[in-house]
């Protein structure tokens, strides 16, 4: 595998956004603020696991590098910043999306 990969950075920094924006619609900020409604951690692992799983199957369709996937990572991790999510919530998520697209397929 190359450093760069086969997609732009701009593709890249659309896709990482998109992510976010459909995480916030099942899991938005306010509910990770601590607001009055909570969710059940299976429900949270649930939404974690569906958004990685996205990511890694754009991973498979544009041949990520080294450069790409960490860009990916960078910019998920400043969108959910963006959108208010704590910071804890925030390292767990990118922590994961990480894992998840520097896995080799098939693992």
């Amino acid at each position: 595998m190359g450093l760069f990969g086969s997609v732009s950075g701009k593709d890249i920094d659309v896709f990482a956004k998109g992510l976010v924006q459909d995480l916030a619609k099942r899991y938005p900020p306010a509910l990770d603020k601590g607001s009055e409604r909570k969710i059940s951690q299976k429900r949270l692992t649930t939404i974690l696991e569906d958004t990685f799983a996205r990511a890694v199957e754009f991973r498979g369709q544009h041949k990520l590098g080294v450069y790409k996937k960490a860009r990916l990572g960078n910019t998920f991790r400043w969108e959910l910043q963006d959108m208010g999510y704590s910071e804890k919530f925030v390292e767990l998520a990118t922590e994961g999306l990480i894992v998840y697209i520097t896995r080799k397929a098939g693992d």
